[in-house]
This record gives structure tokens, sequence and C-alpha cells, in this order.
């Protein structure tokens, strides 16, 4: 039995027929995109079938007005749970609904009708499976390395003199800025509390201690983690767009010896050299303030800095600035080489570097705090 729904617009149609547990929705008419066309979730209103399928009936001219609401359908479906069947329409309309469903992929609507438990776990299960996704690659990292390792004229050693000179010495100037400016601000702090107990040399031990052994390397790394692991992103990400990596693939190259491993021991190695040089300019900063602000001569403030940081102090940073940047380039070099095919995709993978290098910097970071103390460093 046929129930004609009819919609405002008098050239368009729409027929709704239950057969069972299945409902068979006929298009016919005339869909104009100046007209008003049907709303589906009015259509169906009361109504959950256990299946959708889509008729091509009596239909005259249309445009995207048809497409618009056949997608409204296929959204409807997907967020209730119910089969769509759109097999006997044209592969016309088929192949522009996929061109929108790729376009409109990251409005998917979220189903709200799940509970808090089950939306917890669904949670949990993306981030098991980001995680073994992340752990693979750092497997295969791993395995490339000793591979290159057993066999090292194969090592794109120019490649990597490349990127150190990208991620080192053009990174010196935004290093140089943040480092200054972080001593200052930590110096002109410390001065205000310190001369309140007539403590103002110890100002030159605590801008020395905290930039020695933590902002040092952590400053140095969120930098390399907006520039370097960025760029990263973004560079393994248009060649994946571009099919570049599919075809070093098929001439039986690893991308991760040819791409990874050359970006991340170039990070690795600029990395510490970039944290002694933040932390030079960071003392020297302290040193500004405590000049012009403590009336405490360079030299004196020199001295006291030396009484205050042992080698242990050097090494606990060296140690984390080389974790920091092998993370910045695993994470970025991770997004770019899992971006999707498009522009939007390597805009995304680009984000998703910067935010993955963040995270794990932020992590490791805790993780060195608590063995340090535990060894006593």
């Amino acid at each position: 039995m046929s129930e004609p729904i009819s919609p405002p617009s008098p050239d368009t149609r729409v027929h709704l027929s239950p057969q069972n547990e299945a409902l068979r929705v006929e298009l016919h008419g005339a869909w104009r995109i100046t007209e008003t066309r049907p709303s589906w979730p009015a259509l169906i209103e009361g109504q959950t079938p256990g299946r959708v399928k889509l008729v091509w009936g009596r239909l005259g001219d249309w445009d995207s007005s048809l497409l618009l609401f056949v997608y409204e359908v296929r959204q409807w479906c997907r967020v209730k749970g119910v089969q769509c069947d759109f097999v006997d329409l044209p592969d016309a309309l088929q192949k522009l609904l996929q061109q929108l469903e790729v376009v409109n992929e990251t409005r998917m609507p979220v189903d709200r009708s799940r509970d808090f438990l089950s939306m917890l776990g669904f949670a949990a299960q993306d981030v098991w499976a980001k995680t073994k996704e992340i752990a693979t690659f750092v497997g295969e990292c791993v395995i490339s390395a000793t591979g290159l390792i057993k066999k090292p004229h194969k090592f794109r050693l120019r490649d990597c003199l490349d990127e150190m000179q990208q991620c080192g010495a053009m990174a010196l100037p935004i290093v140089s800025l943040i480092s200054l400016l972080t001593g200052l601000i930590m110096a002109y702090q410390s001065a205000v509390l310190m001369r309140q107990f007539g403590a103002d040399i110890y100002v030159a031990d605590a801008v020395g201690l905290v930039m020695v052994r933590e902002m040092g390397a952590m400053m140095t790394a969120i930098i390399l983690a907006g520039r370097t692991g960025a760029a990263f992103a973004a560079t393994l990400g248009n060649m994946r767009a571009g099919e570049e990596i599919d075809a070093l693939q098929t001439l039986g190259i690893r991308p991760v010896d040819f791409l990874v491993l050359p970006r991340l021991v170039a990070l690795g190695l600029m990395m510490p050299l970039l944290a002694l040089y933040a932390n030079s300019l960071g003392i020297l900063g302290g040193m500004i303030v405590s000049l012009g602000v403590l009336d405490i001569p360079p030299s004196a403030y020199w001295v006291e800095t030396l009484t205050a940081i042992d080698l242990s102090d050097i090494t606990t940073g060296l140690i984390k600035a080389s974790a920091f940047g092998l993370l910045v380039g695993l994470a970025g070099c991770h997004s770019g080489l899992r971006a999707e095919r498009s522009a939007a995709g390597v805009g995304r993978a680009t984000t998703s570097a910067v935010v993955m290098g963040l995270l794990l910097i932020i992590v490791a970071d805790a993780l060195f705090a608590v063995t340090f103390n535990v060894l006593g460093w």
C-alpha cells in the first residue's frame, strides 16, 4: 500500500511504501535547487525501518537538490544504524554522492543517542588503535635503523645534512629570541622574590638551573614541534597526496629508510646543540636583568652560575633534548605518512603532528622528572 507524501514543491514527490521491515522510497517529479526540497526527517518522523531502499521513479529534470536529499537520507541511515540500498539509483548520481561524502566526511553527524559509557568505550578503542599504530611505526623505525647500522652506505647522508641545516641553523633566530626572553622573564620574576630576602645573587642559581635542566630543552623542543615537526608532516603529506611515496614502494624502497630516518637523525643531533645554545642565551638574559635591576656585576653572576651548575645538570638537559628531538621527528613523520590524499588531509596531518609532538614532549618530560629523581640526578 503506497502512502504519498507531498513536499512544498508541487513538482517534487516522494512516495514511501512500507514493505515488511523495509521502506521503499520512490522519487518522482522535477527536483530543482530553486524550489524547497523535501525534508527527510519530517518524512520519516516516527518511523525506524530496518532498511531503506531508494528507487528511481518518474523523474523529470533534477540538479543538486536531489543529490542533497539523497545525501541526507544516507546520513540519517548511518546515524540510526539503518541499512540503505541505493543500487537502483543512476551511476552518475552515485558518483556525485561519493564525492559529496568525501568533502563532508569530517562533518559526519555524531550519534548522540549513545550513553556516556558507550562513548567512553569507543574513545578508549580509538586511543588503543592509535597507540598500536604509533608503536608499529616506532618498531619500523627501529628495524630500519638496525638495518642501516649494518649497511651504513645506504644511509642518505646528503638528505640528513640538508635537514640538519633546516632544523638547526635555520631555527637559530627564533630559538635565540625565545631563549633570551625566557631568561629575562625568569630572572625578573626571581629578582622580585629574592630581593625581599636579600638574596639577590641567588637569581643566578635559579635561572641557571632552570634553563640547563628544564627550560632550555623544553622551549627548544616546543619551537621545533611547531616549526620542524609541522614541516615534516606537510612535506610527507604532500608526497603521499602526490603518490610519490607509492612510487617509492613500487620501486622497492621503504619510505622509512628513504624519508624518515634522515629526518630523525638530523633532529636527534641538532636538538642537543640547540638546547646548549638556548641555555647560554637564557643565562645571558638573566645576567642582563641582574645587571640592570639588581646591580650584580656580570663576573659575580657568572661565578655564582658556575657554582650552582655541575656536569650532571648539563647531562640531564642534553638527554632530554635528544629524546625530545626524536619524539618531535616521530610525530611529524608519522602524521605525514598517515595523511589523507587531499589538501585538507595534509592540513589535518600538520595539526596532528604539532599536537602529538607537544603531548609526547610533556609526557616524556614528566617521565624524565620521575626517573631522574629516583636516580638522584
